[in-house]
């Protein structure tokens, strides 16, 4: 059962991370190390998998409880929060980038030219609504599309 858990897990972790951590899985990917990354995160919570098997825990409670712990340090996702940014603020050239195919790509750049200003302010669940936060993300992004004018 162990083993059945584990693999569902890892094609969960997957899942979630194609859908709110683009920007990772694409930085993992680049240096093949993907697959390993989801391995080592399904491998450190092995003890919270037997306490939750020996408890008797419903499988969907299991998998539910193992999914959080595994993605605790990707929440939320900085990814999402400027993409919702971007769409809410710069809408035009949201849509231009969504049609060309090129949305994923210019966000997950956003991301890395952001990532000072994440640090900065320790982004997180409980400040991800800040409003300076929100206004240096905007001031950031601005700068990035000025850069890469098309």
């Amino acid at each position: 059962m162990k083993i059945i858990l584990e693999t569902i897990l890892a094609e969960k972790l997957r899942s979630y991370i194609v859908a709110n951590n683009p920007d990772l899985m694409l930085s993992l990917q680049q240096q093949t190390r993907f697959s390993r990354y989801v391995e080592d995160k399904v491998y450190a919570i092995d003890s919270l998998i037997d306490q939750l098997v020996a408890e008797g825990k419903p499988q969907y409670v299991i998998e539910e409880l193992c999914l959080n712990a595994m993605t605790e340090d990707l929440r939320p996702s900085r990814f999402n929060y400027l993409k919702a940014l971007f769409e809410e603020e710069f809408s035009e050239r949201f849509e231009r980038y969504r049609e060309l195919g090129v949305l994923t790509y210019e966000l997950t750049n956003m991301v890395e030219h952001c990532q000072g200003l994440f640090e900065h302010f320790g982004f997180s669940e409980d400040n991800e609504d800040d409003r300076l936060l929100r206004y240096a993300v905007i001031g950031a992004v601005d700068e990035y599309l000025n850069s890469t004018r098309d």
